[in-house]
């Protein structure tokens, strides 16, 4: 069954098209990262699925349930952490903790799922704080606390590691994927780390449009437009040297000695990179063929 369901959803801010006819399916259990550069439209369309603002035209669906229809049934079943993460910085977090689970129709007792969710979301040593006394990353764990604390099929994260040091980004990426073997998560995130270690499928968005929705495993492929070469000489080589190889489509220095050659897909250069070096009596000291990096093939796409 599909946990998500976007169908054509355009919405305008004026002449603007912030989203432009974007459909796409999220299956029960999948984890989607959500990419685009800034202004794309990914907080949009996080805010129409949460229903927090209504598409000018197209549809939404929350397990069946039309969002325009039943707002209140299928915002029950969404944890939502927006990206500015609107907190309340004189309460404590377990009072505010509280104070969220109580505006839902649960069974849950206050105390118990409030300790729970602290002790989830890595709260414990702060507990005792008020949330203006938090640092950045306690803060984005209050809202990460405070989107699961009614137990929803599916989270929704709009930068969720947004800020956070090198530590607190890995722990907060943690969380995020063990939450996923339980629940639907699609979250937007700038970090490709992020998307190759936690997510199932990507889907990007540009212009309001969606340039790529598969798995993270394919996005080469949809992206890439040869295969990759890194080799490294231990003599000096010229750019213009290398650019006269047969089928080569560009041509980088990555590093002093170390270049990354890519040449068309239907051709496997390794053999002519070879007998380049025997004819220009160079020394091969390393020879691979690798793949486009995350980065390159957001890019490819959204460039």
């Amino acid at each position: 069954m599909k946990s998500i369901e976007i169908k054509e959803v355009t919405k305008l801010y004026g002449r603007q098209k912030a989203l432009d006819n974007v459909s796409f399916d999220i299956g029960k259990g999948e984890v989607v990262g959500l990419l685009g550069p800034n202004g794309a439209g990914k907080s949009t369309l996080m805010k129409v699925i949460t229903s927090f603002i209504t598409p000018s035209s197209g549809t939404v669906f929350i397990n069946g349930t039309d969002v325009l229809e039943d707002d209140l049934t299928t915002s029950a079943q969404i944890g939502y952490l927006p990206e500015n993460n609107p907190l309340y910085p004189d309460m404590y977090i377990s009072e505010y903790l509280s104070f969220v689970l109580k505006m839902y129709n649960t069974s849950f007792n206050t105390k118990s799922r409030v300790e729970e969710m602290i002790e989830l979301t890595g709260l414990t040593p702060e507990r005792h704080k008020k949330i203006g006394a938090l640092s950045k990353g306690y803060r984005q764990r209050v809202g990460l606390a405070q989107a699961l604390i009614h137990d929803p099929e599916i989270l929704i994260l709009d930068e969720p590691t947004s800020g956070l040091d090198p530590n607190q980004l890995v722990e907060i990426r943690n969380i995020i994927a063990e939450l996923g073997k339980e629940k639907t998560i699609i979250f937007s995130t700038h970090i490709m780390q992020e998307v190759e270690a936690v997510c199932d499928r990507v889907v990007i968005i540009h212009k309001g449009k969606l340039v790529a929705d598969d798995h993270t495993s394919n996005l080469w492929k949809i992206a890439g437009t040869g295969n990759y070469y890194e080799v490294e000489f231990k003599e000096e080589v010229d750019v213009t040297m290398l650019s006269g190889l047969p089928f080569i489509i560009n041509v980088k220095l990555q590093e002093k000695g170390v270049w990354l050659l890519e040449a068309e897909k239907e051709h496997d250069i390794r053999e002519a990179i070879f007998n380049f070096a025997t004819e220009k009596k160079l020394h091969i000291l390393s020879l691979s063929q690798t793949e486009q990096s995350m980065e390159d093939v957001f890019h490819s796409l959204t460039a």
